[in-house]
């Protein structure tokens, strides 16, 4: 017998060392009741609700088959929302879980921006970096680029990615396009940065776009046909750091694969003024490529932590509708009063087109499989969500617009939002207003129109004193409006003028209001090598 100890508890030390042995002969592992979840969230550039095939199985298209499966294994949110129609906007309310009127960011910030989203606002990963995740970000910024705006100054541990969209700066053999932009003009040698687009409509020619890594250029112009293979190795490596170093993590995505599509591949001897593939093939292409990154982050996150890592995947707004074949598609979300009126009725605008977004949330154990639910939701509840089953307050000091969805997500509950208000976003009316508002499924417009269309388009602005009022459970493609003498539509004008106005006055008597700078200068735009043409440098490992 060995000394001081009785065989009963000998007996013992022996069943716990055979049980160990048999867990770890089994590959499994005991979760600890305290152990913090991680989180994978994918938020996927000018994506429409109808490019998810699960949103649409009739059409049998087959571009999402890594979606598809992860929307069979987890939960498919068919009334969701970005926060807003376009990109800056949007990314500042996921990440603060806060309107544009009230974080400050209300339209884009530009190469030449000298500020981004304001440093009062609190973000996502800072809060939840402090509680001791790892929090890395993969892709596209555009919240603010200079000193104290960048990424790894505002709550994350490592990035890598763009600053902005990935058509705000030149490359050597550009994407596709409409129109086409050329590749970088290097001819004129060293030259001080002039920011002016080109005649080739909103292209950029004379600043090389720009792969940052932390807070360093690595590559200026950098190649955009091997991001998908940098995002994937970058993401891959990312996670299984993370779970060896036994650290929650929160890995923020944020791909642009649909904003300038990079698919099919191009041959060797590819030009911008040679290559001319099939038009009606190349977005469901670059579609293909986005989801195979997509399949493969899932495949690192189920090989390591698969029963306790949250994948939320969504988009930043809808297609951009002006880039005709080179647009996605809103599925049964068309905006048919608009559209017969002249004029866009997705990305910018507050039609459903503008702002329902596929979204798929997945984490095997906590989510039922194979289920759907149309709860009113937004982008903006990744905010609280993410920190409620972090088990991390959100700051106090601040009034937020975002919800959590947990119940939702884990419990099958179908209450979302009570309200939800579409922001101006670059179409009609002045940026952020409030001028769309969601109730039930009824929606109301208070403005409409100025948004561009395939083929130019724009359809004029119109202010609507009695709002514009829709019921989309009868007309999802919002074509003809409540008549304003019946019952149901006075019952919900009211309703909803009594909403916005609460919203607006929480709003104005909200002492944590931010303000952005959007002043511009030259000087700011990101440049590796100012004694090169286009900044050219190239130190990417």
């Amino acid at each position: 017998m060995v000394a001081g100890f009785t065989p009963f508890l000998l007996s013992g030390m022996l069943m716990c060392v055979l049980l160990l042995h048999t867990v770890s002969r089994h590959g499994a592992s005991v979760k600890k009741p305290s152990e913090k979840p991680n989180f994978i969230i994918i938020l996927a550039d000018d994506i429409g609700w109808g490019d998810l095939d699960a949103n649409q199985p009739d059409e049998k298209a087959n571009n999402t088959p890594y979606l598809n499966l992860m929307a069979e294994q987890g939960l498919r949110l068919t009334d969701f929302h970005s926060p807003a129609s376009t990109c800056s906007p949007s990314r500042a309310a996921i990440l603060t879980g806060r309107y544009g009127l009230r974080n400050g960011v209300t339209h884009n910030f530009a190469v030449s921006s000298v500020a981004g989203l304001p440093l009062s606002e609190v973000t996502l990963p800072r809060r939840l970096q402090k509680a001791g995740y790892y929090t890395a970000m993969i892709g596209k910024w555009h919240l603010g680029h200079n000193g104290p705006y960048g990424p790894t100054n505002r709550g994350f541990d490592y990035y890598l990615g763009i600053p902005y969209s990935n058509d705000m700066g030149c490359t050597d053999i550009p994407g596709y396009n409409l129109p086409q932009c050329p590749p970088c003009d290097s001819s004129s040698g060293p030259q001080v940065i002039r920011l002016e687009r080109s005649v080739h409509g909103g292209c950029y020619s004379k600043v090389g776009l720009p792969l940052v890594e932390n807070s360093s250029i690595v590559e200026q112009p950098l190649d955009p046909w091997t991001l998908t293979e940098h995002y994937k190795s970058a993401a891959t490596r990312i996670i299984h750091h993370a779970r060896e170093r036994g650290q929650p993590y929160l890995l923020y995505i944020a791909l642009a694969h649909m904003h300038v599509p990079l698919a099919p591949p191009l041959p060797p001897d590819a030009s911008a003024a040679t290559r001319r593939p099939d038009d009606a093939k190349v977005y469901a292409a670059s579609l293909r490529e986005m989801d195979g990154l997509v399949g493969a982050v899932k495949s690192a996150s189920d090989a390591t932590d698969k029963d306790n890592t949250l994948i939320w995947f969504t988009g930043d707004n809808g297609p951009w509708e002006k880039k005709c074949q080179y647009a996605g598609s809103a599925g049964p979300f068309v905006g048919k009063w608009q559209t017969s009126r002249g004029g866009g009725s997705a990305k910018q605008t507050t039609w459903e087109g503008g702002h329902r977004v596929p979204t798929v949330a997945y984490w095997p154990g906590r989510i039922p499989a194979n289920t759907t639910n149309s709860a009113l939701l937004s982008g903006m509840d990744i905010f609280p969500t993410l920190l409620s089953l972090a088990e991390v307050t959100p700051p106090l000091d601040r009034r937020y617009d975002g919800i959590d969805a947990t119940k939702i997500f884990l419990h099958g509950e179908q209450t979302g939002h009570e309200f939800l208000f579409h922001p101006n976003s670059g179409a009609a009316g002045n940026f952020g207003d409030l001028q769309t508002v969601r109730t039930e499924t009824h929606k109301a417009f208070y403005i409409t129109g100025a948004a561009e269309a395939c083929g130019g388009a724009t359809g004029r602005q119109q202010l609507h004193d009695l709002p514009l009022i829709f019921d989309l459970e009868r007309d999802e493609a919002e074509e003809t409006p409540l008549g304003v003498e019946t019952p149901e539509y006075q019952a919900i004008a009211e309703r909803v003028a009594r909403g916005r106005e609460k919203l607006l006055w929480d709003i104005a008597t909200d002492k944590s209001v931010s303000t952005a700078d959007y002043s511009t200068d030259a000087s700011a735009a990101p440049c590796c090598d100012p004694t090169q043409a286009v900044c050219r440098c190239h130190t990417l490992g």
